[in-house]
């Protein structure tokens, strides 16, 4: 497992974080997000608290770390992406509830937990990606428009037990019943051009090679492909479709936060919560990874607000997580992934 340790925006290499976990004046964070994105927000929290901010970071493999350093963790906070991952840690057993009103307030009710264990940052569309060349503007308005036959060869994605996927997924049960969306899932696959690989990007370069005309793909990616020199033609080669505007609106996930049970430094922990569901916070979370501010009134980066507004899908994330599992078997028994 790949872990530095970050200390006031410092990468420093990999050891743990302190022997003396708890301090007044320090707070532990262990992050799936990457250094870029988290070190400017804890820079300002230093600057604003006199709370220094110690971060491990690491791709993968923290909730099972936490699990092994039990009640001698020194971690305060778990922030990772996707709703998934967000219940994974809720689920192992490892994160404790929180009481704010500051979060209550700023976080809407559909991107937090009704239990108080875990609280959205920031948002990403799962959209769809659409050639210019080949998709007229209006051709294609919704998820369920993708199990239409007269897409068929037309569409590539990435594995559908993929956590993106798979909470997208989980959304058409919750919109359609278990039934219903098991029969969209077989048109979708009935419709791919090719066997579900790579990420998300990678589904936006097939389309401006010509193996397919549509794809999914959460919205930061497109910001993400237009700042690299090679895949910027990827990008300029499709449309942004933000999916079921005229009924229940374009998917949602977020990035998130979760304290973790016994945090030594609990005030500082849910002071930095706070923190980062307030204005200053979010506008530089989002603005870092191309997202959506959670709390509402936020002003967006430009680049993000050049993609267009669009209606958002309200389901509570809570309801999706607990379809996750129906989802992952929805897929198997289509053979999705085959």
């Amino acid at each position: 497992m790949d872990i530095r340790k970050i200390i006031c925006g410092t990468v420093l290499g990999a050891s743990a974080i302190t022997a003396n976990a708890a301090s007044a004046q320090e707070v532990n964070v262990y992050s799936l997000r990457q250094p870029f994105l988290v070190e400017p927000l804890f820079e300002k929290f230093t600057e604003e608290t006199g709370v220094k901010v110690n971060v491990i970071f690491a791709e993968k493999g923290l909730v099972e770390r936490i699990k092994q350093e039990g009640a001698n963790s020194p971690a305060d906070l778990l922030l990772t992406v996707d709703i998934g991952r967000i219940q994974d840690a809720v689920e192992a057993g490892v994160t404790a509830p929180v009481d704010s009103d500051v979060l209550e307030a700023n976080i809407p009710a559909n991107l937090r937990d009704a239990d108080g264990h875990w609280f959205g940052l920031t948002q990403r569309g799962r959209v769809i990606y659409a050639s210019k060349d080949r998709v007229s503007e209006g051709e294609i308005t919704s998820y369920e428009e993708l199990a239409d036959p007269k897409w068929k060869g037309r569409i590539c994605t990435r594995s559908g037990t993929q956590v993106y996927n798979v909470a997208l997924f989980a959304s058409m049960i919750a919109h359609h019943g278990p039934e219903e969306a098991k029969t969209w899932l077989e048109g979708l696959k009935a419709n791919l051009a090719r066997k579900p690989q790579g990420n998300d990007r990678g589904q936006v370069k097939a389309i401006k090679e010509g193996e397919c005309d549509l794809s999914l793909g959460n919205t930061y990616y497109f910001g993400k492909m237009m700042d690299d020199e090679e895949q910027r033609t990827w990008a300029e080669a499709v449309n942004i479709v933000f999916p079921n505007q005229g009924d229940r609106g374009t998917h949602m996930n977020i990035s998130g936060v979760t304290l973790i049970q016994g945090a030594p430094n609990r005030d500082n922990a849910v002071k930095l919560m706070e923190f980062l569901s307030d204005d200053v916070a979010q506008k530089i979370y989002a603005e870092v990874n191309y997202e959506y501010p959670v709390k509402p009134g936020v002003e967006w980066a430009e680049n993000v607000k050049s993609w267009g507004e669009f209606k958002a899908d309200d389901l509570p994330l809570n309801e999706i997580a607990t379809l996750r599992t129906d989802a992952v078997r929805m897929v198997d028994e289509v053979g999705y992934n085959e």
